[in-house]
Order: structure tokens, then C-alpha cells, then sequence
């Protein structure tokens, strides 16, 4: 490992954002109010459910209540939208976690759709989307706001700087995008039919995998002091760059596990009790 290289490590970062909320939970509790976090799982997908099991651990190690909700894998679009509309209108539920991915014979757009933007804090609906454009998103897509967390945490610049996205899902690849647009990067987006994906990579100052392959970026695509930012988990918790390879390479890059992750979850607890004081103080 080159000595310049900064490892980015997404538990420090989390820490510091739980530590912000522990004494905002306890506010809302002296009002009588919990934040609760309901997750909505479908089917018996064993990552998927490993999880749905750490962010509610993540909920009670601050005090916050989770609610899982487990339905079975033959559940269809209609019986899921129902239960979201039930959660929808519960007042003790101040977020609303649909799990992804879902079975196939579920309209997952739809079922997203359904969740209330007030409790939207994952950042997956239409409108939550357009927001985030914006820069107007109170809960913006939770993996995209984490890896902004990160480069502000390290006080890695991003203005100016030629960020290129590897991966354009609804949810990590094009909002993350529109964020480091919004905080005046200049923005490369490929995906699986971008052609001359090496070269392109090779120019970014900023490099962000969220493509879903196993070492799938290569440490010859990264240009000399590139900030590397993996987005990625993969099976044997491998992430979507090619670590060592790129570790020789980057000026900073996150580890996986211990990198974007945890700062992911503890984006949705923070949403979570945005949303809890939001009902408390905009009722």
C-alpha cells in the first residue's frame, strides 16, 4: 500500500452520526415520542434478511424501535402496497424501509411508490428522486448520501473535481450522480452499455462503483490519486473494485466491509428521527 493512501473508514464516520442522534432520540422521548423504523421484507433472500437484521440492531443499539415486517415470497403487488398503506397511516411509524430487491412477480416501482414521502426516508420514490435533482430531498437516497458523508467528513473536494459513476440504478447510481453534480462536480455516468469503460474511468477524480459486480473495477483503470469509493457487497464481502489493485493506485479509498456500509445505515437512522421530529415540530 502506497503510504499517501487514506483508507476511508465508514464506521469512524458512522460513529459520529449515531453519536449526533443519541441526544436527539432521548428528546423526542422525554415528548413521548419513538422513532420507529418499519422494514418491509419479501421472501426469504438470506442477504436481504442479514440486512433487515442490522438495521434493526443498528435502531436498538440507539433506542429507536424497528418493526420488521416479514411477508412470504408468494406475496403479491397488491397484498405488499397494502401493507404499505397501513403503515402509511400508522402515526407511531416515522419511516418506511422496503427491502430490495422483491420477488419477481412484484411491481417493486409501484410498491415503492406507494410509501408516503414524509416516510420515505431511503429515498426511493418518483418524487424523492426529483427532489434530490434539486438538491431538495430531506431524506435522499441513503448509499448516496453516505458516500457524500464520507468525502465531507475527510474533506475530500468535490468541486470541480471530474467524479465518474460506474452503475446508474434508480437508487444509488443516478442519484449519487445528481448529488456530486449539485455540489459542482463535473459528472461521468457508465453502465453496462457504456463502451471504452477503462479509459473512462482512468479520468475520474473521483471514482464511485455501485455497479454490483465483485472486483469488477480494475486497479489499471484508476488514474494516479483517485478517490475510490465502493459501493458495492458482494458475496465472501468482496465490493465492486478490485481492492488491492486499486489500493495502489488511490489517494483514499473505502474498504469493504467497514466503508460505506455502515455510514448507509446510519443515514437511514438519521432520516428516521428527522422524520420522528418532523411530526413532533411540523405536525
Amino acid at each position: 500500500m502506497a503510504e499517501k493512501t487514506l483508507i476511508l473508514n465508514g464506521t469512524t464516520v458512522a460513529d459520529g452520526i449515531k453519536a449526533n442522534l443519541a441526544a436527539r432520540v432521548a428528546a423526542l422521548k422525554e415528548k413521548g415520542i419513538v422513532p420507529c423504523l418499519a422494514t418491509i421484507l419479501v421472501g426469504d433472500d438470506p442477504s436481504s434478511a442479514t440486512y433487515v437484521r442490522m438495521k434493526g440492531s443498528a435502531c436498538s443499539r440507539l433506542g429507536m424501535e424497528s418493526r420488521r415486517i416479514h411477508l412470504g415470497a408468494e406475496t403479491t403487488t397488491e397484498e405488499l402496497i397494502a401493507v404499505i398503506d397501513g403503515l402509511n397511516g400508522d402515526d407511531g411509524v416515522h419511516g418506511i424501509l422496503l427491502q430490495h430487491p422483491v420477488p419477481h412477480q412484484i411491481d417493486e416501482r409501484a410498491a415503492f411508490e406507494a410509501i408516503a414521502i414524509g416516510k420515505d426516508v431511503d429515498g426511493v420514490t418518483m418524487l424523492g428522486f426529483a427532489q434530490n435533482a434539486f438538491g431538495m430531498a430531506e431524506y435522499p437516497s441513503c448509499t448516496p448520501a453516505a458516500i457524500l458523508a464520507i468525502l465531507d467528513y475527510y474533506r475530500l473536494p468535490m468541486e470541480g473535481k471530474h467524479a465518474v459513476v460506474v452503475g446508474r440504478s434508480p437508487i444509488l447510481g443516478k442519484p449519487v450522480s445528481l448529488m456530486l453534480l449539485n455540489r459542482n462536480a463535473t459528472v461521468t455516468v457508465c453502465h453496462s452499455k457504456t463502451e471504452g469503460l477503462a479509459e473512462l474511468v482512468r479520468q475520474g477524480d473521483i471514482v464511485v462503483a455501485a455497479v454490483g459486480k465483485p472486483a469488477f473495477i480494475q486497479g489499471e483503470w484508476v488514474k494516479e490519486g483517485a478517490v475510490v469509493l465502493d459501493a458495492g457487497y458482494n458475496e465472501g464481502n468482496i465490493g465492486d473494485v478490485d481492492y488491492e489493485a486499486c489500493l495502489a493506485k488511490a489517494s483514499a479509498i473505502t474498504p469493504v466491509p467497514a466503508g460505506v456500509g455502515p455510514v448507509t445505515i446510519a443515514t437511514l437512522l438519521k432520516h428516521t428521527v428527522a422524520a420522528a421530529e418532523r411530526r413532533v415540530f411540523q405536525p
